[in-house]
């Protein structure tokens, strides 16, 4: 008797668990709580740790393929938030991916000389791993 009691809870405990999706009222849609990828503009996996590289024009792991810049004046017990960098394939362009861009927007800076790469607002010196930004040294590669 008591395996029977024991396979009929065990029954029941499993049929109720398995709970269908539910509908809106409104849509007729159901409704699943299944956590989805949130996805970019460009259809990157952002979950995944993915990135939309203008320069490659593809979805990018950009902490593999960038090469990593850490901020200059960090405060001491708080969280290190990188920029990084990646060179076109002719290294005549490289695509600066920052931590506080609007909408995650990369920027793309042109050679200007041998080690130097930069717009109006943004410098990057290359030989020094330096990023500056408006003049001030910002972030800094760990170069030795």
């Amino acid at each position: 008797m008591n395996k029977l009691f024991s396979i009929v809870t065990c029954m029941v405990g499993l049929l109720a668990c398995n709970e269908p999706a539910k509908t809106n009222a409104n849509t007729g849609i159901q409704e699943n709580k299944a956590v989805r990828d949130h996805n970019n503009d460009h259809g990157c996996v952002v979950s995944e740790g993915l990135t939309w590289s203008e320069l490659q024009q593809d979805c990018i792991k950009v902490y593999n393929e960038g090469f990593r810049l850490n901020p200059v004046a960090s405060k001491k017990n708080s969280a290190v938030i990188s920029a990084f960098v990646l060179w076109s394939k002719d290294k005549n362009k490289v695509e600066l991916f920052l931590p506080d861009a609007a909408d995650h927007k990369t920027i793309i800076l042109n050679k200007s000389n041998e080690n130097t790469y930069q717009d109006d607002q943004y410098k990057f010196d290359s030989y020094k791993s330096v990023l500056y930004v408006n003049g001030i040294e910002k972030y800094k590669g760990n170069v030795e």
